[in-house]
């Protein structure tokens, strides 16, 4: 059997998706696999054991689709999975020329005009809980009944990680603080995450690491001034270098971000600050991890930037976090 699946993007619903092409994989383990991602995310997909083959739409342009569905059709699938539930994931799904097209059912798709590009759809159901819940009962639609959530995630080796560990010195434990988000309406102020690294060096004793991305690397050193230069600045890091980090630190502290969503796939201790998106749906899915979360009195779900007056995570005070950080430690160290 060849199977392909659409996810394109974002970063942490990619992330989210593992679960279930692990599930595929486990319920078909001679069949080909392969993943229609777009191209800045490709990085993830590779690391995804698996899977077979990365297939990246380079540009999200006339040109670019067809391109990407000429190679497609090459591979004479046999199914086609949208976990996406958009119009552009429908139709490369059915430009793959697959033979059946498997989607989620009109009632759950964020664009109802992906419908009609489907053959097969999981039947309405309970579309509540954890987005990662929701792909696995996807598979239902191909008779896969499988609940376990699990991320067959590659070994790395990371010059990052590496730096990192040179720095702190030998033995010492860190752990990642990331600031940014490709929302502005995700990002907790700055100055509230130093003070939170402050905390982190001198009540628990970890070294801060500051993490950043493209066009993010002032925002990181704002953190590592706030905390009185107790946190340290990150090298550049590559998707491959987060998770070999986040694999090596105590805990991760940050927002609805695709790095807090690879520190919980590689089983980081997190907590999570949350404001516009839900953490019952999008959040980590770890009972122990925690998140400080104002989406039940933020009046700008999913935007990403903030519309209101009063800015919700502007409501969440450092204490809040540390207290958050001091219980997620505790229950580390007692399990």
């Amino acid at each position: 059997m060849n199977i392909l699946i659409v996810r394109l993007g974002a970063l942490g619903d990619v992330i989210h998706a593992v679960p279930a092409v692990a599930a595929l994989r486990a319920a078909f383990p001679d069949a080909r696999i392969d993943w229609l991602v777009d191209a800045k995310h490709r990085d993830m997909v590779d690391l995804v054991t698996v899977v077979d083959r990365t297939i990246a739409l380079e540009h999200a342009t006339l040109a670019g689709w067809t391109d990407v569905a000429r190679r497609l059709r090459q591979s004479r699938y046999d199914v086609a999975i949208d976990f996406q539930g958009l119009m552009k994931s429908a139709v490369l799904a059915r430009a793959s020329g697959a033979r059946k097209i498997v989607g989620f059912s009109i009632w759950h798709l964020r664009e109802k005009t992906a419908r009609p590009f489907y053959s097969v759809t999981n039947a309405a159901g309970d579309d509540t809980g954890h987005v990662i819940r929701k792909n696995l009962r996807l598979l239902h639609a191909l008779g896969v009944d499988d609940d376990r959530i699990t991320f067959p995630l590659a070994s790395v080796q990371s010059e990052a990680l590496a730096a990192v560990q040179a720095a702190v010195g030998e033995g010492a434990a860190f752990a990642l603080v990331n600031p940014g988000a490709a929302w502005p309406n995700k990002r907790w102020p700055a100055g509230r995450f130093g003070e939170v690294a402050a905390f982190l060096s001198e009540v628990r004793g970890l070294v801060p690491i500051v993490l950043w991305g493209p066009g993010e690397e002032e925002l990181a050193r704002d953190v590592v001034s706030a905390s009185g230069d107790v946190a340290r600045l990150a090298p550049p890091t590559s998707i491959a270098d987060l998770l070999a980090l986040a694999r090596a630190a105590r805990l991760m502290i940050a927002g609805d971000t695709g790095p807090l969503h690879i520190a919980a796939a590689a089983g980081t201790p997190v907590v999570g600050i949350f404001g516009p998106t839900d953490p019952d749906r999008n959040g980590p899915w770890v009972a122990d991890d925690v998140v400080v979360s104002r989406y039940g009195s933020c009046e700008c779900h999913y935007r990403r930037q903030c519309r209101q007056a009063a800015w919700c995570l502007e409501d969440i005070p450092v204490a809040e976090v540390t207290a958050a950080i001091q219980q997620r430690l505790h229950l580390d160290e007692h399990q």
